[in-house]
């Protein structure tokens, strides 16, 4: 148990390799869930400065590690994707790689609002080891799809804020 946190459960799995050459399904979400990243409207994803700056990010991780981004999707406060690590065993691992790509995306979110200190993003990241075809093929759907299921999304907040903001644009 995590004695900094005394209520948090276990995020990896126990003697799990999370450097292993496999595809894995991650989402990280914004502190306290804040709606930073993007907007929905009309079932589309509306990218924020904030968001931009992810997605360029996140289109760079294959330059930076031995891994691929095979879908992914910014919502307005959290991100999903499925993230395949092709390395070997002194390869990056998902911790190593989301732990980066939360470190640069606060570091230049900061830079371009002036506000050096803020959190972007929650402390860890919830992930799913992706078992077989089956299983991609629906975590893949499920990423593709999530825009148009927003207010179904347990993430979601404030449907009739959110409802009156869209009919306005």
């Amino acid at each position: 148990m995590n004695m900094d946190h005394p209520n948090r459960k276990p995020t990896r799995l126990r003697g799990f390799d999370y450097a292993q050459r496999r595809a894995y399904f991650i989402t990280v979400c914004t502190k306290e869930r804040r709606e930073i990243l993007a907007e929905i409207c009309r079932g589309g994803a509306l990218l924020l400065p904030l968001g931009e700056i992810v997605d360029r990010e996140i289109r760079a991780l294959p330059q930076k590690y031995d891994a691929a981004v095979d879908a992914y999707v910014i919502m307005p406060n959290h991100i999903h994707m499925i993230l395949i690590l092709r390395g070997d065993a002194d390869a990056s691992s998902v911790s190593d790689i989301l732990c980066a790509l939360k470190s640069v995306t606060t570091k230049n979110a900061n830079r371009l609002d002036g506000c050096a200190g803020r959190q972007i993003w929650q402390r860890s990241f919830h992930d799913h080891i992706i078992r077989d075809e089956r299983d991609y093929l629906k975590i893949w759907r499920y990423i593709e799809e999530n825009p148009q299921r927003w207010e179904q999304d347990c993430f979601y907040r404030d449907a009739e804020l959110k409802q009156a903001t869209c009919n306005e644009k």
